[in-house]
């Protein structure tokens, strides 16, 4: 292994937080290169921070460096400053481990874990010096493929990738290496393997090989494939023995502070809460157990291997996981042991979850978080979160008598059938929740005399695959409306000094909205607005928001027919050529039973015969 670095020590010198840069990681895997006939470069496009504490590539990092014959290495998106740096000096963007150019891998394999991070992919095309459209790569390109929650409609990037893996990433790797292999020994076209690969291995979807067609209204009226034998539909690829899949149990440790720093458990995958804005409990299905000995041996091992002094556990709904309480007494003993704090995230509020917490939290006990996402029972029913105001009351007082005085709500607006009094019931439960504090805890108990409620409010973003995949969105005017409708109602009610609000910015969401439902036209929107100098608008001092608008207008589209539009039930939708599991039938059902204030139950309480059962694992019936 060369010890040279693609950066020389005077651009090391020049940028911020040059660690991000320089790999050697601990538990990072160097291989000799004479051993290795498949290169795989894996990329979270955004910073070394956000991408080291992704869970996923540190799964497919280590499986795909189990396999004989293959080295996976890392790559993230350049920070802004050392971008202008290799602009300005010609440096191709390199892997940490080898630093050795991306344009040279055989396989450049990109997360896709939000819409706003588009720009981003262009930007890792284009300092790898890889063309930035499939249609334009050669023999000598790596074979470009996305894979994540964004997958489940590729559409708006889809001109950019070669391939898209549609679903879990455990199954069907080693099968598209091993074609791959084949093609390089027959010496066989580029063209011809992605032809090979859509045909032969399920969840792989080419988007080179279908031909989309537009009605006179811009709506979709037929998408289909132009090459014999390659499927109409792509069904979602599904890891059916979650206990015995592959897990890292040496992830690699960062040497800088990273968003999560710490061995992640998952205990589940999957959710049996029907939640009708949510699209991860919908692509995720069925839920899915990891077994508690299998968890026990991992816990140890990974902080055996890592050092970290801090462990999570990471699901959808960790308070639906069947052995919680074994796992956690397990947990707090092991941990105590060792001195490393314990995180119980995606718990709900109940006498059980109190009692943890207050086991593994500090004497000083940090804020709670609930998330209602609707300020009225009504509205909770319409979007079937399951959560009723007395379980949200009774849980904030459990709270209190156990001593915490910090409580985050979180809410969403802009929901379907949402209305005024909806809106000013955010403000009622946020008052309610502070008067049960004053009810609650004696006078002379008060740390400080008070309590603090600090509710936040996102903008609802319609997703494909959920039941909302039809409503429209809100404009910007109409979201900060919302707010400012919220923000009035706090300041009127009896305990407003005990509450604080705070609300996301209205204009990427909306944008994000268009990208979530968005076809094949944006693919020229994303395109133009990169190479107008757009990349890391997922943060908020990078997006610019006119910048889009104008992009999008200059295509002859506009953001109304992506975002606001309502979709009719029967139109051809762009991600409609997916099996995810979920029908959508099934998908119908539960829009109509929104707009009717009705309540599905969850998984474990009836099947609502959603469709995940033809997966045969998991909860579902019959497994």
């Amino acid at each position: 292994m060369s010890e040279r670095l693609a950066l020389s020590e005077d651009i090391l010198m020049k940028i911020d937080k040059p660690a991000r840069y320089i790999g050697h990681e601990y538990n990072s895997v160097i291989k000799d290169r004479s051993k290795v006939d498949v290169r795989f470069a894996m990329c979270f496009p955004d910073v070394y921070e956000i991408g080291m504490s992704h869970l996923g590539i540190q799964i497919l990092y280590g499986l795909l460096n189990s396999f004989e014959g293959v080295w996976c290495e890392r790559v993230y998106s350049p920070w802004v400053d050392l971008d202008s740096i290799m602009r300005k000096e010609s440096i191709p963007l390199f892997a940490l481990e080898s630093q050795d150019p991306i344009k040279d891998f055989d396989f450049l394999g990109i997360t896709l874990q939000y819409e706003m991070c588009y720009t981003n992919i262009l930007q890792v095309l284009d300092l790898s010096q890889i063309p930035l459209k499939s249609i334009d790569r050669t023999e000598e390109d790596p074979i470009v493929i996305g894979g994540g929650p964004c997958t489940y409609n590729p559409e708006p990037i889809a001109d950019f990738f070669d391939i898209f893996y549609i679903g879990e990433g455990e199954t069907q790797y080693e099968n598209l290496i091993n074609l791959y292999r084949n093609y390089k020994k027959e010496n066989k076209s580029r063209r011809e393997f992605l032809i090979k690969a859509a045909k032969s291995i399920p969840g792989l979807y080419v988007p080179s090989l279908y031909d989309v067609k537009y009605n006179k209204d811009g709506t979709i009226s037929s998408f289909t494939p132009n090459v014999e034998g390659v499927p109409e539909k792509v069904k979602k690829e599904i890891v059916k023995d979650f206990s015995n899949a592959y897990y890292p149990m040496a992830p690699v440790v960062p040497y800088i502070k990273v968003t999560q720093d710490r061995v992640v458990l998952e205990i589940q995958r999957g959710c049996i809460r029907g939640c009708r804005f949510c699209q991860a409990g919908q692509v995720y299905k069925p839920i899915r157990e990891k077994s508690l000995d299998e968890l026990k041996k991992y816990a140890i091992t990974m902080l055996k291997n890592t050092g970290h002094e801090e462990l999570s556990l990471s699901s959808l709904s960790s308070s639906d996981y069947s052995k919680l309480p074994e796992l956690v007494d397990f947990l707090i003993e092991e941990c105590d042991k060792r001195h490393i704090n314990i995180s119980l995230p995606s718990l709900r509020i109940d006498a059980f979850s109190l009692d943890v917490m207050s086991k593994v939290q500090d004497v000083k006990k940090s804020s709670l978080t609930f998330a209602p996402e609707a300020g009225s029972q009504r509205m909770r029913n319409v979007i079937n979160k399951g959560l009723t105001e007395e379980v949200i009351l009774n849980g904030a007082e459990l709270a209190f008598e156990g001593g915490w005085t910090r409580v985050k709500l979180y809410f969403m607006l802009g929901q379907p059938y949402e209305t005024l009094e909806d809106i000013e019931g955010i403000a009622d439960l946020a008052n309610k929740i502070a008067a049960r504090f004053f009810e609650t805890v004696p006078k002379e108990k008060r740390v400080n005399g008070k309590v603090q409620i600090v509710v936040s409010t996102s903008f609802f973003v319609p997703k494909p695959f959920t039941a909302f995949q039809w409503a429209p969105q809100c404009s910007k005017e109409q979201f900060l409306d919302k707010a400012y409708q919220t923000r009035e109602a706090i300041s009127k009610v009896l305990n407003q000094k005990s509450i604080k609000y705070n609300w996301h910015e209205a204009d990427a969401s909306v944008m994000e909205g268009v990208l979530a439902r968005g076809d094949r036209k944006l693919c020229d929107v994303i395109l133009k607005v990169y190479k107008k100098g757009c990349f890391y608008d997922a943060w908020s001092e990078y997006y610019k928001n006119d910048v889009w608008i104008d992009t999008i207008k200059e295509c002859g589209l506009t953001p109304e027919f992506y975002a606001e539009r309502e979709r009719d039930t029967d139109e051809i939708l762009p991600w409609d050529f997916i099996d995810c599991g979920v029908s959508k039938a099934y998908l119908k059902r539960e829009w109509e039973r929104a707009s009717k204030e009705q309540i599905s139950e969850n998984c474990a309480v009836k099947c609502q015969g959603c469709g995940a059962a033809e997966f045969k694992c998991g909860i579902c019936p019959g497994h």
